[in-house]
């Protein structure tokens, strides 16, 4: 009996210790699994908390996460071209350590345009607006989903990001052509782009001297290439554009071929003002009001006034003091100077938004020409053996439709009257570092010749030069060109609108002997025409005998006409009609017509 019982409680004791251990067992495997799923969600915490000292947005880490194992990347392109392709993307990432963009596959990835291998020739797209230049490539690597195993823990940006490349940031005409104006449209053309989006610069240069101008198009503050780094070394962009677009861009730098404004320039005086308006509001700037031709009293309450750009270290003007005195007595009116070097650009602009005229040597402040009033001059001072026909970016700027800015280049001719700098580096014109014959053709040379960008030793010799400007011939030049000054109207809407189609055209014939025919072509006027009071209304007409290379053109001034002259019997002959504003506004040709006689 007592052995039974012995035997009972040894059972119940290897039973209470076998359920001991696996109770402390079980709670040990779950106190693991808890630590483990802590430590995910810590992990998962850090994670976020770095998303968000990139931005004040929140995201939910976990579900970025399970998106971008889910789905993946997704890019969806416009244009053709790479040249001018911009690609929205979800989840884009960037590996800091290899400097690559990455797109992660999934079954449920999208990428349109799939072009496979041709992404590589030369590239998917130009990340800065300087066309096709091969420091400004985009592309990408790509990996399966699964491959995330194996990476570290990424880092989501939760903003709406532009991913671009400034072009050349230390320059003031590149921030502007390349990089402000092309990326302020970029951001109009896709509404969620807006204030609160997030500017990335991929090209790898510091801030410079300029980073207060890119500031004005976000609330947020732009990212840095190097800056990427301390975020992560795997940042996802939730949704991201990159590229930019070329609209706006009215200059070629000389790459290929000499420099000189683009062939086809699609951008407008008006959307340049508009610019300029934006960015000063940004700027807290106030505008004058625009002047009007019609109202002789504004006239009188505005005080006109010069506005010379002054250069301390290089490209000087060595008689600045006569030059401002000859300006003020020639034209009697207030002169005052203005300097990068020592004032804020925002009060550069708060003086050029109100000047009568802006001289200034050749030079990148003269982009700042886009805040002048309408109707103000610019002058442009060239030293000696520079042929302003040859550099024209500020040219070409206020010369475009409804820019309304009148432009007078003055060139040095007068080779004593210049001062050049042989010993200075390279790239602020010295040439010592030249044989000694370059030397000389560069010393003895009264023309630089036209040339490719960008390290022309004998044009950096030149621009660089300073110059004595000579009074008398600079005055000369003013009052000529002032004499063609157009007369600023104050710009009314339906001026710039182009017709619509010709309605309802339509033509008959009749054959008057066996030599003889007549055509007769007739229309109505395009619809938006009885909306709008235009000046002058044209016809053109265009005839062409089907099969034939060569078409007769006619301008007429009413809805109908009948033709003989050439119009022979029994011959197809095709006719087109458009309808003309005031000689240049063009309208569409109306469907051709086939006319049998």
């Amino acid at each position: 009996m007592r052995a039974s019982v012995a035997g009972c409680r040894m059972t119940l004791g290897t039973l209470l210790n076998g359920l001991l251990v696996s109770v402390v067992a079980a709670l040990l495997w779950k106190y693991s699994k808890l630590s483990e799923h802590a430590a995910l969600l810590e992990e998962e915490l850090h994670m976020t908390r770095q998303s968000q000292e990139l931005s004040q947005a929140r995201i939910d880490y976990h579900v970025a996460l399970e998106s971008l194992h889910q789905h993946g990347t997704q890019m969806v392109c416009t244009g053709k071209m790479h040249t001018d392709r911009i690609c929205r993307f979800d989840y884009l990432c960037y590996c800091s350590d290899a400097e690559e963009f990455v797109f992660f596959h999934s079954n449920s990835s999208v990428m349109l345009p799939n072009l496979g291998s041709r992404r590589f020739q030369p590239a998917l797209l130009d990340l800065s607006s300087v066309e096709d230049h091969n420091t400004q490539y985009f592309n990408f690597l790509e990996l399966p989903v699964a491959a995330l195993k194996f990476m570290p823990k990424p880092v989501f940006v939760p903003d709406v990001t532009l991913i671009l490349n400034r072009f050349n940031p230390d320059n003031l005409m590149h921030v502007f052509h390349d990089d402000l104006l092309p990326a302020y449209y970029t951001m109009k053309q896709y509404t969620d782009l807006d204030d609160e989006a997030r500017l990335v610069f991929m090209e790898g240069w510091s801030e410079g001297p300029h980073f207060d101008l890119y500031r004005l198009l976000s609330n947020k503050q732009p990212l840095l290439k190097e800056q990427l780094k301390n975020f992560g070394k795997l940042m996802c962009f939730t949704k991201s554009y990159v590229g930019l677009s070329k609209m706006t861009t009215w200059y070629q730098y000389g790459f290929v071929q000499p420099q000189g404004p683009k062939a086809n320039i699609l951008v407008s005086g008006n959307e340049i003002r508009q610019f300029a308006i934006a960015l000063m509001d940004k700027m807290n700037i106030s505008r004058p009001e625009e002047p009007d031709a019609s109202a002789e009293d504004d006239k009188e309450k505005r005080e006109d006034y010069i506005v010379v750009f002054s250069r301390s270290t290089t490209r000087l003007i060595l008689n600045e003091a006569e030059l401002i005195m000859a300006l003020a007595q020639e034209f009697q009116m207030r002169v005052v100077t203005v300097s990068l070097e020592d004032q804020s650009f925002s009060s550069i602009v708060q003086v050029l938004s109100g000047a009568f005229m802006l001289v200034s040597m050749h030079g990148a402040q003269l982009i700042s020409s886009l805040f002048l009033p309408r109707g103000s001059v610019v002058v442009e001072l060239f030293p000696f053996a520079v042929n302003p026909e040859q550099y024209t970016p500020y040219k070409t700027l206020a010369s475009l439709p409804s820019m309304d800015l009148h432009y007078i280049p003055w060139r040095n001719n007068i080779e004593e009257n210049t001062v050049t700098h042989p010993d200075r580096p390279w790239e602020q014109g010295g040439i010592s570092h030249l044989e000694k014959a370059e030397q000389e053709r560069i010393l003895t040379s009264k023309d630089v010749p036209r040339h490719l960008c960008c390290r022309n030793p004998e044009w950096l010799f030149r621009i660089y030069q300073d110059t004595l400007v000579d009074i008398p011939s600079f005055l000369d030049t003013l009052k000529e060109g002032m004499k063609v000054k157009p007369i600023l109207k104050k710009s009314k809407t339906a001026t710039l609108v182009h017709p619509g189609r010709v309605r309802e055209p339509q033509c008959q014939t009749s054959v008057q002997t066996s030599n003889e025919a007549k055509l007769s072509v007739s229309w109505q006027i395009p619809w938006n025409l009885k909306f709008l009071k235009v000046r002058e209304v044209k016809y053109e007409v265009w005839i062409q005998e089907q099969g034939e290379n060569t078409y007769m053109p006619y301008i007429l001034p009413q809805q109908n006409y009948t033709f003989s002259e050439n119009i022979k019997p029994f011959t197809t002959y095709l006719v087109w009609v458009r309808c003309i504003f005031n000689k240049n506004l063009l309208g569409p040709f109306a469907d051709v017509l086939m006319c049998r006689t």
